[in-house]
């Protein structure tokens, strides 16, 4: 099973959560879908170079109407909030482009480059539109320390898990956040599905690993599939279990 069809973005409105890849993951799946739309519900890096082109628009939908052929994929977002980054839409506005035939990729979280993370309570910012919605994780975080130089929101993952901070991450640990509706699961639309993503499987033993929690979230939620990945790599998934 190829990227497009193993997250099933090859059509509507796919969100990425979590951390450990979102940025990867949408730019994987953009060199992958003809004419992808790809917008943010909150801030994000700048993203020029992984797109044909970036629109600053109020209005996404008139922005993408308005695209040439050489700017595909198309990156819409309704400010250049500083230098380094851009400024994401209300998610109501993302609701709009599902009007649009055509795959819409949508970062709908933070993760300040952290490896693992839970949402807080104004996170995920999820389109009601949503179909998929990817709730993806670094397996690099197992077995090591829940601290706030690897992980997000430090209290949320142990509210989830029951871990210390400081204490030694586990793959049932990383299984329960992504399988809980206060993890990665949470806000999801009702019509929506979740696919989680375990990203950074770069050797066998973090396959291992992967297997591992994947097997977990198996045990703990009914989800159509889990994907194992190494995003950078030019075949980037791994398995799908």
């Amino acid at each position: 099973m190829d990227l497009v069809d193993a997250l099933e973005a090859d059509r509507g409105t796919t969100c990425v959560v979590g951390a450990g890849g979102k940025k990867t993951t949408l730019a994987a799946l953009a060199s992958r879908l003809d004419r992808a739309v790809v917008t943010t519900t909150v801030r994000i890096p700048i993203f020029d170079e992984w797109v044909g082109r970036v629109v600053v628009a109020d209005d996404p939908v008139a922005a993408v109407g308005s695209a040439g052929d050489a700017d595909w994929p198309l990156g819409v977002v309704p400010e250049r909030e500083r230098a380094d980054r851009y400024r994401g839409y209300d998610p109501a506005v993302v609701d709009r482009l599902s009007e649009l035939d055509a795959p819409v990729l949508v970062k709908a979280d933070g993760a300040r480059m952290r490896r693992f993370k839970a949402p807080s309570d104004h996170e995920p910012r999820l389109p009601q539109t949503a179909d998929t919605v990817v709730s993806i994780a670094s397996v690099h975080a197992v077995g090591r320390p829940l601290s706030d130089d690897l992980v997000h929101r430090v209290e949320e993952v142990s509210a989830l898990t029951g871990l210390a901070p400081g204490e030694e991450i586990r793959p049932r640990d990383v299984a329960a956040v992504l399988a809980s509706e206060r993890g990665g699961r949470k806000d999801v639309p009702a019509a929506a599905t979740t696919i989680p993503l375990l990203n950074m499987v770069d050797d066998d033993d973090l396959e291992s690993t992967a297997r591992e929690v994947a097997a977990e979230i198996r045990d703990r939620v009914d989800v159509p599939r889990v994907v194992l990945a190494e995003m950078r790599a030019d075949d980037p998934v791994v398995d799908v279990v």
